[in-house]
């Protein structure tokens, strides 16, 4: 899909798309309860369609409607066929949130999924895996699992994935014995991580936090537990980004108290508003695509802990780079970090790309209801939050879809 953006100001009262993150988590908590609930707000994206497919698989009937979401029936892990087929699509939270959770049947497992989604892998499993003698296979578009995981002391980096630690966090409770994460590396993304173990302690699981790591107790049981999903601040920081450029735009459905680390876009927007500013990535990767934009269209930036941007949906850096180029800014990359040169912004004199990354064209989209032009591969978007531009069209921002 192509789309058009005219030069345009935003107005209008907008709900924010309910937070995927939570989502994620709280339908694998419903997943390994044993009584039904109800999970109200959520919106059927790409990636969530992949943990409910995943859930379906393993036995949950799940029913939709109309934003609501009823989970109920047993997971029985010795009447589950001998090999498991999980099609996770281009999620990586269900690939990596999921993997432990069926290392416990002792099946084997295969998860199927985009290239670039097996290309960023299971990586900090693997070393876990070889440990407890479970055996991995690589496809192009596939990873195999053969074993079962057991209660162990386990040791990971803090700073690839937070998606690594909370698969596990979901996985140790039902084992039989403790087991104990020990990070090796201080925690990037610990929001993440903070809002998993607010799902978990929702449904009655024990999690000790410790100076280095978790403590978690063997033998606990999911309780089935009612969660309406708050609204994302994620995806609402690209509507918000219209306030600074001229816009006036109201977003409902935001929790001020949320452990969405990505919360903290509203302070980065001041500064880097306010003049050239220093960012710290650390604790909201998935900002940077909008950050990165924002600062072209403000003062620039230095943002560091950006390393992680290379191993979402694309290399966002890469992308960013790219694109920005074509409107004259400047973004030089260092080993974790990026600056941010805005001096020769202008319109782009062609088409922009989307990278097949959903930031990615949202960011750009922004950007292009101030400069104007064109994004092709703009149909990204379906992967988070599939009605972005009919919102955008809501508020007021020219946008043409062509297909």
């Amino acid at each position: 899909m192509k789309v058009t953006i005219t030069k345009s100001q935003a107005s209008g009262t907008i709900v924010a798309p309910p937070s995927k993150s939570y989502a994620h988590r709280v339908l694998i908590a419903a997943m390994l309860a044993d009584k039904p609930c109800t999970i109200y707000n959520i919106e059927l994206n790409q990636d969530i369609l992949a943990t409910l497919h995943g859930l379906k698989t393993l036995g949950k009937m799940v029913d939709y409607q109309d934003g609501i979401v009823h989970v109920q029936g047993k997971i029985l892990l010795d009447k589950l066929p001998e090999h498991l087929y999980i099609d996770c699509m281009e999620s990586g939270s269900t690939l990596r949130f999921f993997i432990p959770i069926l290392l416990l049947t002792g099946k084997t497992i295969t998860l199927q999924g985009t290239k670039r989604l097996i290309t960023r892998g299971i990586q900090e499993y693997q070393p876990i895996f070889q440990k407890q003698g479970i055996q991995i296979e690589h496809a192009e578009e596939a990873i195999t699992l053969h074993g079962q995981l057991k209660s162990d002391h386990f040791v990971l980096a803090g700073n690839i994935s937070s998606q690594f630690i909370t698969g596990l966090l979901f996985a140790l409770p039902l084992l039989p014995q403790e087991s104990t994460i020990t990070l090796t590396t201080p925690l990037e993304s610990k929001p993440y991580v903070d809002m998993t173990l607010e799902v978990l302690r929702a449904a009655g699981i024990e999690v000790e936090e410790r100076e280095n790591g978790y403590h978690v107790v063997g033998h606990q049981h999911y309780l089935a537990q009612d969660y309406a999903i708050e609204g994302d601040y994620s995806n609402a920081a690209f509507l918000d980004a219209l306030n600074y450029v001229g816009g006036h735009v109201t977003i409902q459905g935001l929790n001020p108290q949320s452990k969405q680390g990505d919360r903290v876009y509203t302070t980065y927007f001041s500064l880097l508003s306010q003049g050239y500013a220093h960012i710290d990535m650390a604790h909201c990767i998935d900002l940077g695509p909008i950050l990165f934009c924002f600062a072209a269209l403000m003062h620039g930036g230095h943002f560091t802990h950006t390393s992680r941007l290379k191993i979402k949906e694309s290399n966002r850096i890469e992308a960013i780079t790219q694109e920005l180029a074509k409107c004259g800014v400047l973004c030089i990359e260092g080993e974790d970090e990026v600056w941010i040169d805005n001096t020769h912004l202008h319109a782009p004199k062609e088409e922009l790309e989307g990278w097949q990354d959903h930031r990615i064209v949202m960011a750009l989209s922004i950007l292009l209801s101030v400069l104007g032009g064109i994004i092709h591969g703009a149909e990204a978007i379906h992967k988070s939050y599939p009605h972005f531009f009919d919102d955008l069209i809501q508020l007021g921002i020219e946008v043409r879809q062509d297909d």
